[in-house]
């Protein structure tokens, strides 16, 4: 995708995009799976906060297209969306790293 293919409404979608990249719990969240898809109790376990502040922030991973999720039994296990939130999350640390 060139320059000239991207028009003002997708550079402001890109930029709501980041937006949510710009909360520190949401980066966590994405980068606990990285490694394996999880329920919300195990993500709660291992980032040490509540339930409820994590599915609150699930939510708004999930209207931005970030995780997906699927029923197992009575849990709801949650992934990355795709391979493209790994990569950008990936490239965020390797710039970090350069600095």
């Amino acid at each position: 995708m060139g320059n000239s293919d991207v028009d003002e409404n997708m550079l402001c979608n890109l930029a709501e995009l980041f937006k949510v990249f710009g909360d520190s719990t949401r980066v966590k969240i994405l980068y606990v799976l990285l490694d394996c898809e999880m329920n919300v109790t195990e993500i709660s376990e291992k980032l040490k906060m509540t339930q409820p502040a994590i599915s609150q922030q699930l939510r708004v991973l999930k209207t931005s297209g970030l995780v997906k999720f699927r029923r197992e039994g009575k849990s709801i296990i949650y992934s990355l969306a795709d391979e493209h939130v790994s990569i950008i999350l990936n490239i965020g640390l390797e710039h970090l790293q350069e600095l």
